[in-house]
């Protein structure tokens, strides 16, 4: 062995015993290779003890005859000590040594089978923790005296919550019903109204039509308004985060608020994108709708609304940008609140002030970041944050904003079930217009009834999603096992809940919220067409 080795070795040696800790080492036959000065004083051992190749039970043996491992047979007690101090790869200890001190043993086997075992005087911790153990036990007894105090309490607020939670779940279901009573009625005036509209333009009856279905889409917004509020109030809203195309968003508010941006000449320019973004879908899209129609609302003729993504480090930011009237800065906080409208908006456009407090709580509900800017005249940018994906595959293309599909429906055959009379008249009244070939049913069974599958095969299928013998998704399946199982189909229906989204997705379903808006009813009738025109090319 070299001089610096031999150099090294004595400062280690030496550093070790000025460690605040005892510290011995023992080879895998559990024999004393070397220990410190601590060791020595901390156990009280004879230097006889501390020689090397001392057995560790030797030591054990010492210390159990000299009463520092408690009553009992010493050659015992030191067995069990050094059962104790190497039975796993790593222990910790505690024991009373011989000047009354408290000990704290660390040991741990070495990867040679050897044993290191250090050991630090606690006396000093472990007195501080019985003192605060007695503490606490003062405590207790004040404690119990404040909780008696409070279990009446809060008995009395447990029946308060009960009683509230309780007209929370009856507001709910109440809502939950009224919402599809409310919208069936209204969906069907809704396909009435198009149908005049269409069929009114350049009579004197063009601006009657028009008056009615501006009307009826006011009623939508603020119904649909507060059947949000509630169930967000009530946590009937909960998202369901999963990756999705942020270019089917886009389409989607091309297509929706196209025809009303032409009609009060805005320029509506949504920006394609192939960025996939992850959250609700669904409530994402509804935060972009309510954004998008306060930009169109509060926008003059002739002014721009701009909706388009871009990627903002590992996010993505959705932007919805106009050229409309804005508002100062210390009146951002007006514009969330319920039933508040700014003097300026309120001159220029009908409503309750719902839409942004809306998109406040569905924002907040999705853990979202909303930014906003606006200059008063000059307009404004509201700015959606959102976490980043990998873009689903077959992504549709953004259509142009404004414009009717391309597609030409004359003959397409569509079935469509519904168990309201008056909505089957209006969306016949309504396809019919666009040169569909339709049928309609109020059930399975009528469909049997009536043979309405003798000779004729529908395209697809428009089906309701509450019939009265069965759910729609389910008389889907059976159209699908009678038809085959390639029939495109969409789930029409006045509930909203991501779970019925999400069911309808599984099985390949479109969902077309009720009141149905037409633009949105003909871009899904043409993709439906085109996709079951597909399947039947690659079929055949």
């Amino acid at each position: 062995m070299s001089g610096a080795t031999i150099d090294i070795e004595e400062r280690l040696r030496q550093a070790v015993d000025y460690i605040p800790e005892g510290l011995v080492v023992f080879d895998s036959d559990l024999r004393l290779v070397t220990s410190n000065n601590r060791s020595r004083d901390l156990l009280a051992l004879p230097e006889s003890l501390l020689r090397p190749a001392t057995p560790l039970y030797d030591i054990a043996l010492f210390l159990a005859r000299r009463g520092d491992l408690g009553p009992g047979d010493a050659m015992s007690l030191a067995a069990q000590r050094v059962q104790t101090l190497t039975q796993s790869h790593a222990t910790v200890s505690q024991r009373q040594g011989a000047k009354g001190q408290v000990l704290e043993f660390h040991a741990a086997r070495l990867p040679d089978g050897g044993l290191v075992i250090s050991f630090a005087d606690v006396t000093t911790r472990v007195d501080a923790e019985t003192e605060l153990a007695a503490i606490n036990q003062t405590l207790e007894g004040r404690v119990e005296e404040r909780t008696a105090a409070l279990v009446q309490v809060n008995a009395e607020l447990e029946v308060a919550r009960a009683k509230a939670d309780a007209a929370n779940r009856d507001k709910t279901r109440f809502l939950a019903a009224a919402s599809h009573d409310l919208l069936q009625p209204l969906n069907a005036a809704r396909l009435y109204t198009a149908s005049l509209v269409e069929r009114a333009g350049g009579t004197g009856l063009d601006d009657l039509a028009h008056s009615i279905e501006a009307s009826l889409t006011a009623v939508e917004e603020i119904m649909s308004a507060l059947l949000d509020i509630s169930r967000l109030d009530s946590g009937a809203l909960r998202p369901v985060p999963a990756p999705f195309q942020a270019r089917d968003l886009l389409k989607k508010v091309a297509v929706e608020f196209g025809p009303l941006a032409l009609k009060k000449d805005v320029a509506l320019k949504v920006i394609d994108t192939a960025a996939g973004a992850i959250g609700d879908r669904a409530l994402i899209g509804r935060v972009v709708q309510n954004l998008v129609s306060n930009a169109i609302k509060y926008t003059r003729p002739g002014g721009r609304v701009l909706v388009g993504m871009r990627r903002k480090g590992a996010r993505l930011r959705l932007d919805v940008i106009d050229t409309g009237i804005g508002f100062n800065k210390d009146q951002s906080g007006l514009i969330f609140a319920e039933f508040s409208r700014l003097e300026n908006g309120a001159r220029m456009a009908q409503g309750l002030g719902l839409g942004l407090s809306i998109v406040k709580r569905l924002v907040t509900a999705l853990g979202l970041t909303l930014e906003l800017d606006s200059r008063e005249g000059k307009g404004s940018r509201f700015s959606l944050y959102l976490p980043m994906g990998r873009a689903p595959a077959n992504g549709a293309e953004a259509a142009a904003p404004g414009r009717e599909p391309a597609s030409n429906l004359i003959g397409v055959r569509i079935l469509c079930v519904d168990n309201e009379k008056a909505i089957l008249d209006a969306m016949e009244g309504l396809l019919g217009g666009w040169g569909c070939d339709v049928r309609s049913a109020r059930s399975l069974r009528d469909i049997d009834k009536d043979r309405l599958l003798l000779g004729w095969l529908p395209d697809l299928v428009l089906m309701d999603y509450h019939l009265d013998q069965t759910s729609g998704l389910d008389a889907i399946e059976w159209l699908r096992h009678n038809v085959g199982g390639h029939l495109p189909a969409a789930l029409v229906t006045a509930d909203r809940t991501a779970a019925v989204r999400a069911l309808a997705e599984e099985r390949g379903i479109t969902v077309v919220t009720k009141p149905v808006k037409p633009a949105a009813l003909r871009a899904t009738i043409s993709g439906l067409a085109g996709q079951g025109a597909r399947k039947r090319l690659v079929a055949g």
